[in-house]
């Protein structure tokens, strides 16, 4: 899985993500930093010791250096991406956001103050796209969250459990049995040992990592989540009002079972939601759907939704299609009215289906707990 969009392994680079791994490896008697990738370290007060290394195909992304120590460095062979000033995020993170960080400040403001509304206003100034500094920005920074995402899905806990998407629309309401029953199925996906992934907005989505995060609360404990969240059932007309409900869930349940939310800028009307634990937010909607897709090797669990879900579905149906039947992953739509009669993606996707190996790995049922049943089985 190549979450970061190179475009083939390099086993011979190291990633520097903190100053304590840069200073334990020059303690160590690294003296050669060919390969070092350094990203977003202050190595100011660094001088000495910088000097005294071949940096030679070093690279250092969006770090801070004394005065003339750049220059310096670029002289001695390094390649040095500048930081881009202007910008409201960091390019060269080297994690998911959290549902805090991307709300900082939310107690006392409003969203549309905060870092996520703020990034989304500079994705969409006038001529931001046609932008050579502005692309470059956007691209660094959904390189640097794949390459965060990679990691997460290689470390514990993550790596030891089968990825689940569940994919539905955003409007249904806090308060709704829709949105009930999303949260009842990412509650069943994380207690049955699955990583459940939403697309990390509003919605059925949130309902999702809501289960997920409640997985281990009893079912007093979600109900009383569940209404909490009911007193604000959307996010209009108030982003602020609808997330400092469910941060008042959170502040209420602390440390929940980690989920992941893959939401994107592109989007721009629909919020974060603040119970994905570990967000992994793009610019690029096409790349943020394809990583999605490719992460959720347990299967995808499609509730009812509108436009954005049936387009989900077929993305979806042209990699199993396509694919080779070692890697083929289960597609269950649930709601037999909606898929059959409302939107009938359903009898597309079984004629799509018909006499191939994918036929045997589409479902459709009624209920979440026939869906968690149909992945266990």
């Amino acid at each position: 899985m190549n979450l970061s969009g190179n475009l083939g392994p390099s086993p011979r680079s190291l990633e520097v993500e903190d100053l304590e791994s840069f200073d334990r490896m020059l303690a160590a008697g690294a003296v050669h930093l060919q390969g070092w990738h350094a990203q977003s370290l202050d190595l100011r007060g660094r001088a000495s010791a910088l000097a005294g290394l071949d940096v030679e195909g070093a690279i250092f992304l969006g770090c801070t250096f004394d005065e003339g120590m750049e220059d310096a460095l670029r002289r001695r062979g390094a390649l040095i991406f500048p930081r881009l000033t202007g910008v409201p995020f960091n390019p060269y993170r080297s994690t998911l956001y959290s549902p805090g960080e991307l709300y900082d400040g939310l107690a006392g403001a409003p969203y549309e103050e905060l870092p996520d509304a703020r990034i989304y206003q500079w994705s969409i100034q006038p001529g931001q796209r046609h932008r050579v500094d502005a692309t470059l920005a956007s691209a660094l920074h959904d390189h640097a969250i794949g390459d965060a995402l990679d990691e997460l899905t290689h470390s514990h806990p993550w790596s030891g459990q089968p990825m689940v998407g569940v994919m539905g629309g955003h409007a249904a309401q806090r308060g709704s049995a829709d949105y009930a029953q999303a949260a009842m199925l990412g509650r069943l996906l994380a207690r049955n040992g699955y990583s459940v992934a939403t697309g990390g907005g509003p919605g059925a989505m949130e309902a999702a990592n809501l289960g997920a995060y409640l997985s281990q609360a009893d079912d007093d404990g979600l109900q009383a989540a569940l209404d909490m969240l009911a007193a604000v059932p959307g996010f209009r007309p108030s982003v602020s009002a609808w997330a400092r409900a469910a941060a008042a869930v959170v502040e209420r349940f602390p440390g929940g079972t980690p989920s992941l939310g893959i939401p994107t800028w592109f989007y721009g009307h629909e919020p974060p939601n603040c119970f994905a634990t570990h967000i992994a937010k793009y610019f690029a909607n096409a790349i943020r759907e394809a990583i999605l897709l490719e992460l959720c090797q347990g299967g995808i669990v499609f509730l009812p939704g509108a436009a954005g879900t049936v387009q989900e579905i077929f993305q979806d149906a042209c990699e199993n299609y396509y694919g080779a039947p070692e890697k083929l992953t289960p597609m269950v739509l649930v709601g037999r009215h909606h898929w059959e009669h409302q939107y009938p993606a359903w009898p597309m996707l079984r004629s799509l289906a018909a006499g191939r190996p994918m036929a045997d790995r589409i479902f459709l049922v009624d209920t979440v707990e026939e869906a968690v049943t149909v992945l266990l089985r």
